[in-house]
């Protein structure tokens, strides 16, 4: 049987997941369209993961831009929709918690096509994150549920999901992260950060609203993270929405260098080569977790529990006192980790079968 799937990318975090799934349904016999729905439009923050990562030149990129949750969702639902009409396929195959990901399963759905998502089940169970909002949405939505950690199996089940419609696969970015390790240890760390080889460094990714966007949230952070940069330099690649706001004459604590966006083998050079990783990002907590390196995450919560449990990460909130005690821990204490089971760089192919087994 000759299959037709439509892959959809949206946003930074999902580049990172897409990139091994074209070539292995291609490998597999199966035809791929892929979707680029503009999500993230500036070329800092998408154009540079496709050429960095060899993804092909997507077939419809869709172009809605930024704007606010409703409105650009309802961009991709209409753009996506003809798409899906027109090329009739098999399955459409959403990945992570974006407002792609919510949108294009809610066209598919709505046109009776089977749905597949790649990290379903995870939950934070914060309902005040738009991306909690979309994975409990999306997975409603979808026919075939792809955890990447067995949480996301007792998620789904407490949820009442059938077990039939769940396929454990591993971690899809633990496959681009493999696969791409040798040369982001080719990259010129000295070139980004300005420090001599070996110089110990903390990295800092925040951009959460919740985070940058409240004044008296952002200030503490600010003032606990001046703190760390007493001990070593804070490197913090920082969101062009954000870095708008320190050009606007926002304060920035000596010692906390910013960096423009980086690509994708600079930000795991960057993540390999830190003491410590301070961040609010899913994505980070996973990908520290697989290089062995200490992460702090400035939220109250975690969809990623797996991090915590087997990993080097640590949920720490944004009380300045607890991260700072958190950062004096891990510095004199570093955590261990093992790799949870099927992060083992072959989630791709396990996914490509299960979309197979299904369509039985």
């Amino acid at each position: 049987m000759k299959l037709r799937v439509v892959l959809v990318a949206g946003a930074r975090p999902n580049f990172m997941k897409v990139a091994p799934l074209v070539p292995a349904f291609e490998a597999a016999g199966i035809e791929v369209d892929l979707v680029h729905t503009g999500q993230h439009y500036d070329p800092a923050m998408s154009d540079v993961f496709f050429d960095e990562l060899g993804i092909r030149t997507p077939d419809f990129h869709l172009e809605v831009g930024s704007a606010s949750h409703a409105v650009q969702t309802a961009r991709i639902m209409e753009a996506f929709e003809p798409i899906v009409v027109e090329r009739k396929p098999d399955w459409v195959i959403v990945v992570g918690d974006v407002n792609s990901t919510i949108a294009c399963a809610l066209v598919a759905a709505k046109l009776g096509v089977k749905v597949a998502h790649v990290e379903a089940g995870l939950r934070s169970r914060d309902w005040a994150m738009p991306e909690e909002v979309n994975r409990l949405v999306t997975d409603r939505l979808s026919n075939l549920l792809l955890p990447p950690s067995p949480d996301g199996i007792d998620n789904l089940l407490a949820e009442g999901y059938p077990e039939s419609s769940i396929e454990l696969v591993g971690n899809v970015m633990v496959d681009t992260l493999m696969r791409n390790a040798e040369r982001a240890a080719q990259v010129d760390l000295g070139a980004i950060t300005g420090l001599p080889d070996g110089a110990d460094y903390a990295l800092l990714t925040l951009h959460r609203p919740s985070n940058v966007d409240d004044p008296e949230v952002f200030a503490g952070l600010l003032g606990a993270l001046a703190e760390v940069a007493r001990q070593m330099p804070v490197m913090y690649p920082v969101h062009p929405r954000v870095r708008a706001r320190f050009d606007a004459g926002l304060p920035l604590p000596e010692g906390i260098r910013l960096l423009e966006p980086v690509g994708y083998l600079a930000s795991i050079a960057l993540q390999r080569g830190a003491r410590l990783v301070l961040t609010d990002s899913g994505g980070i907590q996973e990908e520290t977790t697989v290089l062995g390196v200490p992460c702090l995450t400035l939220r109250e919560n975690t969809e990623r529990p797996l991090t915590v449990t087997e990993g080097t990460n640590r949920v720490v909130g944004t009380d300045p006192a607890v991260i700072l005690d958190a950062v004096a821990n891990e510095l004199a204490n570093r955590t261990p980790a093992r790799r949870p089971e099927l992060w083992d760089g072959r989630a791709a192919e396990r996914i490509v079968q299960a979309v197979i087994s299904h369509s039985r």
